[in-house]
């Protein structure tokens, strides 16, 4: 059997072309799958569940744009895929309101997980950035149960307007950091693998996708970096039986 994974896919109203994309490659490739993991970001942004009520009333197009996602997930699932998403740093907002709509689970972040025959590191990946020191001080404030609790309470225009701001500040902010602050934090990852006690880890985020070779108290190990998805092309990892998780690129278009 095969499972994919996929991660950093920023679906949103503007990018119609890359959501058509992607709704193809779930009929046309994913169908039939064992399992689908989504490994955050799935959204560009995500402002609570409760912009499902919207519909067409939505004047962002994005809760049209949910319905229609999780629908096609929901057919997935009902063929035989089991779906898990996982929070990213545009979607940490994403409930199992929506998760049900879709047919999916919701993965914790980290998770282990079995994959083939072995044991593999599940993560989005934000949090192995620790060298960003600002945005790891907003992670820690986005994931407190209370301050997410804070947000949802808001209406829904005002949560809109705070989503396009912090998305606003962040384009300012990463475009003035160095690039390896932006990159993941090497000794982050070896705990990471150390403290699970696994030697393959699974990540997005950085959108620097890769097979990077390294070693974990002198014993090989792998990370596998998942690209984000453009208009005309798509990443992927693949595991089938008996196989080790292979990372490729493919077309959209």
């Amino acid at each position: 059997m095969t499972t994919l994974l996929i991660s950093d896919l920023h679906l949103q109203p503007a990018t119609s072309e890359l959501t058509d994309g992607f709704l193809r490659w779930l009929d046309e490739r994913a169908s039939g799958a064992e399992a689908l993991y989504i490994l955050g970001d799935f959204f560009e942004a995500w402002i609570g569940d409760d912009l499902l009520d919207l519909g067409a009333g939505d004047p962002t197009g994005t809760a049209e744009l949910a319905a229609r996602v999780a629908a096609a997930l929901k057919r997935l699932a009902e063929g035989g895929t089991a779906v898990y998403l996982m929070h990213g740093n545009r979607d940490f907002l994403l409930g199992e309101r929506f998760a049900t709509a879709a047919g999916a689970r919701l993965l914790p972040d980290p998770s282990v997980v079995t994959l083939g025959d072995r044991p593999v590191l599940l993560m989005h990946g934000d949090s192995l950035c620790t060298r960003d020191e600002a945005y790891m001080a907003f992670r820690r404030q986005a994931r407190d149960p209370q301050w997410q609790a804070q947000i949802l309470a808001m209406p829904i225009a005002e949560r809109l307007q705070l989503a396009k701001q912090l998305r606003d500040q962040s384009g300012e902010a990463n475009s003035n950091k160095a690039e390896d602050i932006m990159d993941v934090t090497p000794e982050e990852v070896v705990a990471a693998l150390r403290d699970h006690g696994v030697d393959t880890l699974i990540h997005g985020h950085t959108h620097r996708p890769a097979a990077h070779d390294l070693q974990v108290d002198g014993t090989p190990a792998r990370r596998l970096v998942l690209g984000d998805w453009q208009p005309d092309q798509g990443w992927e990892i693949v595991v089938e039986d008996g196989t080790e998780p292979r990372l490729q690129a493919f077309p959209l278009a």
